[in-house]
């Protein structure tokens, strides 16, 4: 005789496994019980993507964690539903989730919410408070807030986990960071989201030290061609034809761009930041950097622009293989004194076979060339028609700055700095009055001293012996081919010399 069973209790043993599940495994909980609202289909389940679930891993494995993403990759989305994964179980558990305004926080709790109501009555606590921006449960006591950006937000707060959408585009992050950071010092979990909106500010901080190993975040980055809607025929050629090239890339690519229009071209700046190589050493306390040693027989040119030394502009040079167009050293420092500068620049001059010294002659390179003429009688420092250096004008800046565009955009310098392709990303043409200048809060004294060195090759590029690019056939790309004409005497010349030097 078959034994009976008891319905009742299989439906409670059904139950009490699967709740088991779900609070085993978010992944789990959130693909088989929250529905969401998809611009198209309706309501749907949500059937997490396969990069979706890798967030969901890192946010269990890791403390810290930060997304670079693309648009629309419904990360805030899935971010409502761990948290509310969250709430449900576990015991006094508290969200705090910070956006850019009040339409946008209350937007992530109304998802929150929404999927909260869609639940299956069995795993769907009771409610204790619920508003614009707070929902609590009643059986957990967990609640999750939802505020906009504000330097006060969190105080006060016993945090369980932070979660802080679009970051890069929250103005007041620095203060409110330092805010909250105490409240979730002792085990909190951070959760930082966001699209690429410029350099400099906190996120992208944030995401270089995490990506460098100088923070606790684990560093997230997503491609759209993850994305399974986006891998659909003809997707990307439609999606690019409707928006600009930088667009795109800030959009879709996540690239750090500068806030404004960049001075150079996008797909230029892309192939400087690809090419950036490891340094060889370092110098004066990480001031100088060094990716060749000099060449006995090449000539080099070194760029130089002086600041004060105070902690404001830097003083910057950089030293430039005549004979290759490689950048072969780099000098960056804010706090260096004006005569130990110029001690080093004539250091580096001498090592690099006496190199030409080209000085901006502006405000403090006037004192520099003083100190390297009387003091330091550096022999090779390179004078236009009126006086040593180069006096950089308004009358003469853009000139000077389209010689760096055209010597960048025809692969001219071979440029190796991740510093200095830092600089080149945030120097931007201001969209209200057309002036080029660093983006607001960067620098730009290493732009300006390869600007400078551009602009002084075209002026001395007779007197070198030739200017090769060793990657490229000699007679067909010569790194300065408008210094010699086809057919004139200094182009046979030249060529002749290549010859034999190059046998």
């Amino acid at each position: 005789m078959a034994k009976k069973t008891n319905k009742k209790e299989d439906h409670y043993k059904w139950y009490l496994d699967e709740y088991q599940k779900c609070k085993a495994d978010p992944i789990y909980f959130i693909s088989n019980y929250t529905w969401v609202i998809h611009p198209i289909r309706g309501k749907v389940k949500f059937k997490l993507y396969e990069f979706q679930k890798t967030i969901i891993e890192a946010l269990e494995g890791h403390r810290f964690n930060i997304i670079r993403k693309f648009r629309q990759a419904g990360i805030t989305t899935l971010c409502a539903a761990y948290a509310l994964y969250k709430m449900i179980f576990f015991n006094d558990f508290s969200n705090l989730v910070v956006s850019i305004g009040d339409r946008e926080s209350r937007e992530f709790l109304k998802r929150l919410v929404y999927m909260y109501y869609e639940l299956e009555p069995w795993i769907k606590p009771n409610f204790k408070e619920k508003n614009k921006h707070i929902l609590q449960l009643k059986d957990t006591d967990s609640i999750t807030t939802a505020v906009p950006s504000a330097a006060t937000a969190g105080r006060g707060f016993s945090i369980s986990q932070l979660i802080v959408d679009e970051a890069a585009f929250i103005d007041d992050m620095e203060e409110f960071w330092t805010a909250i950071y105490p409240t979730i010092s002792t085990g909190g979990k951070v959760l930082v989201i966001s699209t690429v909106n410029g350099m400099g500010n906190w996120y992208h901080t944030k995401w270089e030290g995490a990506v460098t190993g100088r923070n606790e975040f684990n560093p997230i980055i997503l491609n759209w061609k993850d994305h399974p809607e986006y891998q659909k025929p003809g997707w990307e050629d439609k999606t690019r034809s409707n928006m600009s090239k930088r667009q795109w890339l800030q959009e879709y690519e996540c690239e750090f761009l500068g806030t404004g229009m960049t001075f150079i071209d996008s797909e230029i700046l892309t192939r400087l930041r690809d090419n950036v190589r490891e340094l060889s050493y370092t110098k004066y306390n990480n001031r100088c950097w060094v990716f060749e040693e000099p060449h006995p027989h090449h000539d080099y040119l070194m760029a130089v622009d002086c600041s004060l030394g105070r902690g404001r502009d830097y003083s910057a040079f950089h030293i430039i293989d005549l004979y290759t167009g490689n950048q072969v050293l780099e000098y960056y420092s804010n706090s260096i004194p004006l005569n130990r500068f110029a001690e080093h620049v004539k250091e580096e001059g001498n090592r690099y076979n006496l190199a030409t010294v080209v000085c901006e002659r502006n405000g403090p390179g006037r004192p520099l060339i003083e100190q390297l003429f009387h003091v330091q009688e550096y022999e090779n420092l390179w004078m236009d028609e009126k006086d040593f250096g180069v006096q950089v004008s308004n009358n003469n800046r853009e000139l000077i700055l389209s010689d760096l565009e055209e010597s960048l955009r025809d692969n001219w310098f071979n440029i190796r700095s991740k510093r200095t392709v830092k600089e080149l990303l945030t120097f931007v043409i201001d969209e209200k009055t057309g002036k080029i200048e660093a983006d607001t809060g960067q620098h730009d004294d290493l732009v300006m001293s390869l600007a400078i060195a551009a602009y002084a090759i075209r002026k001395i590029g007779p007197a070198v012996p030739f200017f090769h690019n060793r990657d490229s056939d000699f007679e067909d790309k010569l790194i300065f081919p408008t210094l010699a004409t086809p057919g004139s005497d200094y182009d046979e010349e030249q060529k002749e010399y290549l010859q034999w030097v190059l046998k």
